[in-house]
């Protein structure tokens, strides 16, 4: 798998060359977004050959040896980092961690179209957690789409309802540790190489996987696992990869609205490998937060484009 993956990494950065950094950043994201959710389908068509930590460890630890690899060969594996960059690190391995733990446990028991319509959620709760923790400004409007897309993600959770399960509340306890990790990487210092950014997550995700797993009864692994497993941490790596280069080129309100690519994906895989569909309440409430979401990300590129403005006219 590395020699390939690598293969097509250093392909794919060639021809990134040739764009600006706006369409190269877009590209990322839809990249990295596909690559997730083709690697979800892996892990969920997985949950009936092996135990959850099981499978953690397993694609956790090809994966580190992938990315380890490509790290090397890339000049990128070094450790000569702040103490400060160290800190947002180690923060944004928990996030991953927590992030992996219940989005997975939750694509093991929920259509993999419902999780992903909950995951849509991470451009308003990131915009929420900027203005919290960052302090950066969040006027009326977005305050009022963010709002409202959280009743979206009502109805798609629909608490109380029949489909309504502990499994829901992890998939929103996924979108708070994915939050965590994005906003994390926005204030790391532009030196730290992405591709150490992924290695370091994968390695913490292995890690929680391998000391969880002591916990159960492993299970034997058949020609049909291995092929998912492998599968699974193949697009993972290009997940890994792009997600962290996605949020350090071009502009954030540009290349944010690209993150839906995984909804659409998700929505295929539901009826091409799985035969399921998501109820009409369900798509109403995708709909809503996908449309509450883009608001949001198309105010904040509006008030960057405008901050960026000002300062010039004034001089």
């Amino acid at each position: 798998m590395c020699p390939l993956a690598l293969v097509s990494i250093r392909w794919y950065a060639v021809k990134m060359v040739q764009f600006s950094d706006n369409t190269r950043g877009a590209l990322f994201m839809m990249g990295s977004m596909t690559a997730f959710t083709i690697n979800d389908a892996f892990m969920k068509a997985l949950s009936d050959e092996l135990p959850l930590f099981q499978a953690l460890f397993v694609r956790g630890l090809a994966t580190v040896i992938c990315l380890s690899v490509l790290c090397a060969v890339m000049g990128q594996l070094r450790f000569s980092l702040t103490r400060r960059d160290w800190g947002l690190l180690l923060l944004r391995a928990i996030g991953e961690v927590g992030g992996a733990y219940f989005f997975i446990t939750a694509l093991f028991h929920l259509p993999i179209a419902n999780v992903s319509a909950i995951l849509q959620a991470l451009p308003l709760t990131v915009s929420l957690a900027a203005a919290v923790f960052l302090r950066e400004a969040l006027g009326w409007r977005r305050v009022t789409a963010i709002c409202v897309g959280f009743c979206g993600v009502l109805l798609i959770v629909r608490p109380g309802g029949a489909d309504f399960n502990i499994y829901s509340l992890y998939a929103l306890a996924a979108v708070a540790c994915v939050t965590l990790r994005d906003v994390v990487v926005r204030r790391l210092s532009p030196d730290v190489p992405s591709v150490l950014v992924a290695l370091i997550a994968a390695i913490a995700v292995m890690v929680f996987g391998g000391f969880a797993s002591l916990l159960i009864e492993w299970q034997p692994f058949t020609v049909k696992a291995s092929l998912q497993l492998g599968g699974s941490a193949l697009f993972i790596i290009f997940g890994y990869v792009f997600s962290v280069a996605a949020m350090r080129v071009g502009e954030i309100g540009f290349v944010a609205p690209f993150r839906y690519t995984s909804l659409l994906v998700a929505l295929v895989l539901g009826v091409v490998v799985f035969g399921a569909w998501p109820s009409g309440l369900t798509l109403v409430g995708a709909f809503v937060v996908v449309a509450t979401g883009l608001f949001t990300l198309y105010r904040e590129r509006r008030l960057r484009i405008r901050h960026m403005i000002v300062p010039d006219r004034i001089r």
